[in-house]
């Protein structure tokens, strides 16, 4: 692997890895609790659609071969931590399966349908590099549920 795809697995493994660290650290009576907002996931709810972003990107649309997906299950469910540690773990283990896999500078093998197609989605590094901007924004999201969860019950 070229030092700049290097630099790729590792920017995205850390950054999972904040998110994962970021709920293994919240209390298990908060980890299912929401911002006093409709529309607000819990930090479960968070990780869960990384695991499930990141496989669609990593393998159903770099590789081809379909991860099955219910996107909207992954915003309603509610989960022990150590179960829903467990499955991030297994999907990361995969999510690197999957990296190693993936020739970087060519096409995706099957492009999403029903959203437009946008400049990113030209090479599979375009598609992590997209994988990497999701992360980074749903840490935040993470960041501060953990924030006001830990707040409001001290």
């Amino acid at each position: 692997m070229a030092p700049n795809e290097q630099i790729l697995v590792r920017i995205l493994l850390e950054k999972f890895d904040q998110i994962f660290e970021t709920v293994q650290d919240i209390p298990e009576d908060l980890v299912n609790g929401c911002l006093p907002m409709h529309g607000s996931n819990s930090p479960v709810q968070i990780l869960l659609h990384c695991c499930g972003m990141m496989r669609r990107w990593s393998s159903t649309v770099n590789l081809g071969v379909e991860i099955p997906r219910d996107r909207d299950a992954e915003f309603s469910t509610t989960m022990d931590k150590s179960d829903a540690l467990k499955v991030a773990s297994e999907a990361r283990t995969a999510f690197v399966a999957d990296l190693a896999s993936t020739q970087l500078q060519q096409a995706p093998a099957v492009l999403p349908t029903g959203r437009k197609i946008e400049y990113w989605m030209a090479t599979c590094e375009g598609v992590l590099l997209h994988v990497y901007e999701e992360f980074c924004q749903h840490l935040g999201h993470l960041e501060i549920t953990r924030d006001y969860l830990k707040l409001t019950t001290d």
